[in-house]
């Protein structure tokens, strides 16, 4: 592997900068919909993932993949979801170890008054702080960084 390319000042900055702004946006993700509506960042992220599936449903492996969590937290935060009677999970037909995670229709009803609110968060927290050029390069770079780490899975 060969001798580490150490970071100068100005990349070791940036690189902590990025490191602290985002997990305190997370934190403030996370407390607000918490307070607001009962959910994790993590839960949110799932009803959005399944409100735009077909039939607001997916099998549990592709929403892992699409909600980037493992396949053994997302059983874990589904069994939260299913308790508050947001989703419910179904074997998949013709497929015995197959499971679809299905939105309710109240799960629906909170989504969509719970992104009302997380809107707002991101707007102030994220996309407001930030000048329009500096917006389109954080999306460009983020998305290098997704390409990136997908090519190496």
């Amino acid at each position: 592997m060969g001798e580490p390319r150490w970071l100068d000042a100005r990349q070791q900055r940036d690189w902590r900068a990025f490191l602290e702004g985002s997990v305190r946006l997370w934190d403030v993700i996370d407390r607000d919909l918490k307070a607001k509506h009962g959910l994790t960042g993590a839960e949110y992220e799932i009803l959005v993932q399944l409100s735009e599936a077909p039939e607001r449903r997916m099998r549990m492996a592709e929403l892992a993949e699409s909600a980037s969590q493992s396949r053994s937290r997302l059983s874990h935060t589904c069994g939260r979801l299913e308790a508050k009677k947001l989703v419910h999970r179904e074997t998949c037909p013709g497929d015995k170890r197959g499971v679809f995670a299905v939105l309710t229709d109240e799960g629906f009803a909170t989504l969509d008054l719970a992104a009302r609110d997380h809107v707002n968060t991101v707007r102030e927290f994220f996309i407001d702080v930030m000048e329009p050029g500096d917006l389109e390069a954080v999306g460009r770079a983020f998305r290098a960084v997704a390409d990136r780490i997908a090519e190496t899975q």
